[in-house]
């Protein structure tokens, strides 16, 4: 009986090693997964008061500033991204959306390379009323953002 018991006892070891493996297993590829999956939002404001660091990726995200949509040689175009109180220049190289206007919303995921955002991808409002949840965050904290509800008819 004394060795049925010790047999027992190291079988729950093994279990709880062979699950805390596991456990540990998942973790790590979990983590490999999203090493690059990560962009972390930033406003205009925020980025020129604290610049990312060199090859960070990030999705940067305001209202496109009127007057500044280039459109260069080929898919390349130049515009500038604000918040209302800072702005950024940005540059894509690509197709960009059907909807993407002058003073519209949008989010751009790319990096931040000598005081210009280059986009690796550029996304638009899919609507007249519809503005990005973080873009609409970021264009109330500097007093921009208009609530198209509130806005008098006509205007």
């Amino acid at each position: 009986m004394a060795g049925m018991k010790g047999l027992k006892k190291q079988r729950r070891i093994q279990i709880v090693v062979m699950a805390f493996v596991a456990l540990a297993l998942s973790v790590g590829l979990i983590g490999y997964a999203f090493r690059d999956g990560i962009n972390y939002f930033r406003a205009p404001t925020q980025v020129m008061e604290e610049p990312p660091a060199e090859g960070e990726i990030f999705r940067l995200g305001g209202l496109v500033e009127d007057g500044t949509l280039v459109r260069g040689e080929g898919e390349t175009v130049t515009f500038d991204v604000t918040d209302g109180a800072y702005s950024v220049p940005v540059t894509f190289t690509g197709i960009l959306p059907d909807l993407f206007t002058e003073n519209s919303g949008m989010i751009g995921t790319g990096t931040y390379v000598d005081g210009v955002f280059v986009a690796s991808e550029i996304l638009a409002k899919h609507d007249e009323s519809y503005m990005p949840k973080e873009v609409m965050d970021a264009l109330k904290d500097t007093g921009v953002y208009v609530d198209p509800e509130d806005a008098e008819p006509g205007s």
